[in-house]
């Protein structure tokens, strides 16, 4: 028989056992739990990141020439893609010799390239063409790990692709490609404004800016496909705002300031405006007025860019925490106090930078609360500049349209014919 002394010990010692193993049991469903709280291939990257102790770098170029949210959803994607984004910015002297002439010189590229909220570093005068060399500079300089491109064609003047040494190198990933929008398409756009702006602003409802704003088709000159220049067919999704947003609000004491303005054709006088009212507090509220308002103070053929094509630019910006798509002419009491603004501003450089003269001053709110104040801009440029620069050379970007469409109506045949096999 057990003695007394024995019995109590193996009680002691059960009760241990079934402490271990109930507490063994927690330990794995808390880790199951923290594993399946993540999506596996979280896992993987985060466990390549220990083993390697480095971030994964991915590289993007283009020539970035007036860009648009076309571009900025491309370099979200690819920024997805790793955990750093190196961006290649082509050479004015590449892009001339490539396609045609740019738009937007180098400088001012690298502005609107540089405040992208998912870009983390910029290579200026990148070339066109990922040359055997460079793509070793990538690789060995700057610790790429893969060159990202769209799925649509990026072609060389003999018709090569621009991409074939990174593919060939195990090192490419793609994209999708963003549809409805391109540097080119935006030109038509400017082009057509040139060509057929209506001289009278009651034509039956024809002005380009009301096709622009409903998406309806434009057959382009001469009535023939000519360079495929078409009207804006994008169709705005909540997911796609979402993906440009920041998702945070102000905190409780947060300094907000407010700027608004049309935003057409986003470019580099925007972002370093829009880079100095965020430097003024700790929330920076964008509004972007409504195509008929911007068409009631700068004519029927604009804005070039509708009002959900202008929202996702700035909302692209790293300087912007949120903005009011659609916002009103008119800064009202009831619209400082909804927003909890402190601060409205307004640049210098702007098409309606007379508003003070008006009557009915839109600011004359906030000028009244002693919140407003006037911003001197540092870049002189507003839209109207760049439809002057390609209004003033417009043979040389028809042209370049031209090429463009021939270019990728060959690539597209080909890979038919090819698939057809």
């Amino acid at each position: 028989m057990s003695s007394a002394g024995d019995l109590s010990e193996n009680v002691k010692n059960s009760r241990l056992i079934a402490t271990w193993l109930i507490g063994g049991v927690v330990v794995g469903v808390s880790a199951l739990g923290i594993y399946y709280s993540f999506p596996l291939g979280s896992w993987k990257k985060l466990l390549k990141l220990k083993k390697n102790n480095k971030p994964i770098r991915v590289y993007m170029d283009g020539c970035f020439d007036m860009m648009h949210y076309g571009h900025c959803n491309a370099l979200r994607q690819a920024r997805a893609l790793g955990d750093q984004l190196v961006v290649g910015v082509v050479s004015d002297a590449e892009i001339t010799l490539n396609k045609g002439p740019p738009v937007t010189p180098l400088h001012e590229r690298m502005i609107m390239v540089r405040a992208l909220k998912w870009v983390d570093e910029v290579i200026p005068d990148a070339p066109y063409a990922i040359t055997e060399e460079f793509m070793k500079k990538l690789f060995d300089e700057y610790n790429i790990d893969y060159i990202i491109h769209g799925d649509d064609p990026c072609l060389l003047p003999d018709g090569t692709d621009a991409y074939a040494l990174a593919k060939k190198a195990g090192r490419y990933k793609q994209i999708k490609r963003t549809e409805g929008v391109s540097s080119t398409d935006i030109v038509g756009r400017m082009l057509l404004c040139v060509r057929e702006r209506p001289s009278s602003e009651s034509q039956n409802h024809s002005s380009l800016q009301r096709q622009f704003s409903h998406g309806h088709s434009q057959k382009s000159e001469d009535g023939g496909s000519g360079s495929g220049t078409r009207i804006s067919h994008f169709l705005p999704t909540s997911r796609r705002i979402v993906q440009f947003s920041n998702g945070k609000g102000p905190g409780p004491a947060a300094r907000i300031v407010y700027i608004d303005g049309a935003f057409d054709l986003f470019h580099a006088g925007h972002v370093e405006i829009l880079r100095l009212a965020r430097g003024l507090g700790d929330f920076l509220l964008v509004g972007i007025h409504t195509d008929q308002t911007v068409s009631a103070k700068r004519g029927v053929h604009r804005p070039i860019m509708n009002l959900h094509e202008r929202s996702l630019s700035v909302l692209a910006c790293r300087y912007v925490d949120e903005v009011i798509i659609g916002a009103p002419l008119e800064v009202s009491r009831d619209m400082i106090t909804t927003f909890d603004i402190s601060l409205v501003v307004h640049g210098t450089v702007a098409e309606d930078s007379d508003f003070q003269k008006e009557k009915g001053n839109p600011y004359e709110v906030p000028i009244s609360m002693g919140i407003f104040e006037v911003l001197e801009s540092p870049l002189d440029i507003t839209t109207s500049t760049i439809i002057r620069r390609i209004v003033s050379n417009h043979e040389a970007y028809q042209k370049r349209n031209e090429k463009k469409a021939e270019s990728e109506r060959r690539y597209y045949e080909q890979k038919t014919h090819v698939s057809g096999d």
